[in-house]
């Protein structure tokens, strides 16, 4: 019975962290996707996908180097997304150095025809 409780143990463990190590694979284009699409990223009320169906006004934005939003003048992609999580989705701006910003300008990137 020790050796039943334990062996099913065992694969519990290697179980979950196979699942782990398998979430941690996407790439960062899907995980800056999920939150595009997601309508609490940031703590806001609205995905960006709202404002910018299929990836609409972000054609060109991985190639841009400065951005104007609103009559503001931004010098980064990241300015950009914090501008409209904080104007637009009336959420908190994200760190410019945090994953979920990376993931996100991965994925905005991926408008821009290359």
């Amino acid at each position: 019975m020790k050796f039943l409780r334990i062996l099913l143990f065992s694969i519990l463990i290697i179980g979950l962290t196979f699942s782990i190590a398998a979430a941690g694979k996407h790439t960062p284009q899907e995980r800056g996707k999920a939150l595009f699409n997601d309508p609490k990223f940031a703590g806001g009320s609205k995905s960006c996908n709202e404002c910018h169906m299929n990836g609409k006004g972000l054609e060109k934005a991985g190639a841009k180097k400065e951005f104007t939003i609103m009559n503001k003048k931004l010098n980064s992609i990241e300015d950009a997304v914090n501008f409209c999580i904080e104007k637009a989705n009336k959420g908190k701006p994200i760190d410019v150095k945090s994953q979920q910003m990376k993931d996100i300008v991965s994925y905005i990137e991926t408008f821009t025809p290359r």
